[in-house]
């Protein structure tokens, strides 16, 4: 029997919510998630960790947690303010934890209300769509962990693309919790920088990323993740 529509409805309500939210977010949220909001608002942001800590660690993971999983602008100044408050591998560390969890209620939202009847059809197809879950279920984790660490990317795609063809939530948060890591600490440790950018009044390079001795071995890291996956081509050729 086929689901009741209510129960339809009702197991896509959180991604249309997380929709709804990241429409109005680049609508009228831009302004506030912006490097100008953050030299604005710098000393005051300092001030507040030197008095409170702890809580300005819990709020501002738990903020990094609501930009990604509402998909909100800001994800890039975010992690260049972790780096601000709280230094490069502090700064790094909680800014991988709040995009891990952020990315997982998207996931979540995503496989509930689609992935789980789309990984289905797509099992049932035959051709095409057929084979390319095969291939992506066959090399999941090597998949994973490649189109996190490709800097071109986008975070939410990474997020959607697995829930939609019904990667498991532990193989999720391990490949996203590591596979974020090195760009995480790259614009970490801008963002622990910017007191010389704020004093020069300038704006901190977001495209340190892809100069060649940042972008060079992460794509030694692509390589190694897309390895196996030669590897296990080839040896199926063999096999033939």
């Amino acid at each position: 029997m086929s689901e009741k529509p209510q129960s339809t409805m009702l197991r896509k309500l959180p991604l249309i919510v997380i929709l709804l939210v990241a429409v109005a977010g680049a609508v009228y949220l831009r302004d506030y998630l912006s490097f100008q909001a953050l030299a604005d608002n710098r000393e005051a942001l300092l001030a507040f960790r030197d008095a409170n800590y702890l809580l300005t660690v819990l709020g501002f993971i738990a903020g990094y947690i609501v930009i990604v999983a509402f998909s909100l602008p800001g994800a890039t100044i975010a992690t260049l303010t972790g780096g601000f408050l709280f230094a490069t591998f502090a700064g790094a560390l909680f800014n991988v934890v709040g995009a891990t969890l952020g990315a997982v209620i998207i996931f979540q939202a995503a496989r509930w209300g689609l992935g789980e009847k789309l990984a289905a059809r797509m099992e049932a197809s035959d051709g095409m769509v057929k084979r390319i879950k095969d291939g992506i279920d066959a090399n999941q984790w090597e998949m994973l962990f490649l189109i996190r660490l490709i800097p071109a990317v986008p975070f939410f795609v990474a997020n959607l693309v697995p829930a939609l063809v019904g990667v498991p939530l532990f193989r999720f948060v391990i490949t996203t919790f590591l596979g974020i890591i090195p760009g995480s600490i790259v614009y970490t440790s801008v963002g622990a920088g910017l007191s010389e950018v704020f004093a020069s009044g300038e704006t901190p390079n977001l495209g340190i990323i892809f100069e060649p001795a940042i972008l060079l071995p992460i794509l030694g890291l692509c390589a190694l993740a897309v390895m196996p996956i030669i590897i296990k081509a080839l040896r199926g050729k063999k096999g033939l």
